[in-house]
């Protein structure tokens, strides 16, 4: 049985022990094949959304928001027990389900990178690249938590140190990850990260995201604010060319169906994907300011999903590697286009593209990126 935390003058509970505030839950989730416990955090807003978190892998396991009749629905894939997120077949399909991803969200080129004249290489665990941090990313280790009820609604911090060399990448990483379900029915993820000696740092979220709850995402209308993006190569690096997405398949400055040019196969970078896996540039004023850099809505549900965030880039992905071979919450077979995400984070590769904005972390400096994902209903 999940327990209430902190009832309190800030959770407002009834007599009887019904909740009518903002909660927090914890309950165990099984263990690490080490025997180390997972544990399962469900925060809570007064008006009944919530997300619950692991503490491995800072993975969002659960997301539950109202449709247009007023009927909660979880809006994010993923499994019903924590084996299914530890075994050795999740870990080999890899889909990083809710997953927090660093040190570096995305793809580095054969797995390389020079800093400071020197050329640290790392693990190639997608075909020639480094993909998501490497075989053990930030979404495949046990943070430490502590929740705590804030002015802005019911809150998470996890932490972790990934020591010097970790995965291949040089200092020690101190990382903080907030998550907070604030009353406006958005989940913000707050992350920072300080370094003891020059490295790279992007860090993202990896929710897959589907608004209906089953099916396909086709259906869902998107919004991205960006006027260019970031054409690949055959292993998905950017050429470093930052393209108009203007009479392209890649053009959502005017909202689209994601199934609308997904199969547009005379386009060579859907070709590549096949489908959207692609940095969109955001439009942005000025560099990390928090804006708007999405909008998603699905008719069945009149739920809509807009993504805010300090990050330069948006990875647009519609879950072009789920074949039918994962069995998800409730019984779900997810098969390809099951679900949609949304990378805040910095440019593919930059640690490569001196001409991309910089990923490099000095001592002394803060790393951080915001992402908020805000629901609604029309």
């Amino acid at each position: 049985m999940m327990g209430l935390v902190g009832c309190s003058s800030t959770t407002a509970c009834k007599s009887n022990g019904a909740v009518t505030g903002p909660t927090i839950g914890k309950t165990e989730f099984g263990n690490l094949p080490d025997g180390r416990p997972i544990e399962l955090y469900t925060l809570r807003n007064s008006h009944g959304m919530e997300a619950t978190i692991m503490t491995y892998g800072g993975i969002v396991t659960s997301l539950k928001v109202p449709d247009k009749n007023g009927n909660f629905g979880d809006v994010v894939l993923g499994f019903d027990n924590s084996e299914s997120y530890t075994q050795a077949s999740y870990v080999n399909a890899c889909p990083y389900f809710g997953g927090l991803i660093g040190r570096y969200g995305n793809r580095i080129a054969k797995g390389q990178f020079s800093l400071d004249g020197t050329t640290y290489t790392l693990a190639a665990n997608n075909g020639v690249n480094n993909l998501h941090g490497g075989p053990v990313g930030f979404d495949k280790v046990l943070w430490t938590a502590q929740s705590q009820m804030t002015s802005d609604g019911p809150s998470l911090i996890l932490t972790y140190l990934s020591k010097d060399g970790d995965q291949g990448f040089p200092g020690n990483l101190s990382v903080t990850a907030t998550y907070t379900v604030t009353e406006d029915n958005a989940l913000r993820l707050a992350f920072k990260a300080t370094t003891d000696k020059d490295t790279v740092c992007n860090l993202t979220h990896h929710s897959y995201f589907n608004l209906a709850g089953h099916g396909t995402v086709l259906d869902h209308v998107v919004y991205i604010n960006a006027d260019k993006f970031t054409p690949v190569d055959s292993t998905q690096i950017p050429t470093g060319e930052l393209r108009p997405v203007a009479g392209t398949p890649f053009d959502f400055t005017t909202p689209t169906p994601i199934g609308a040019h997904i199969n547009d196969t005379n386009d060579d970078q859907i070709r590549s994907g096949p489908g959207y896996d692609h940095n969109f540039v955001l439009n942005k004023s000025r560099s990390g300011e928090l804006s708007l850099a999405a909008r998603v809505s699905e008719p069945e549900s009149g739920r809509v999903m807009e993504v805010w965030t300090t990050s330069p880039g948006l990875q647009f992905y519609t879950g072009n590697s789920l074949n039918g071979t994962l069995t998800g919450k409730g019984g779900e077979v997810y098969v390809q286009r099951s679900g949609f995400c949304m990378e805040a984070q910095a440019f593919p590769d930059s640690p490569n593209h001196p001409e991309f904005p910089s990923t490099e972390l000095k001592p002394g400096e803060i790393y951080q990126n915001t992402i908020i994902f805000k629901f609604s209903t029309e």
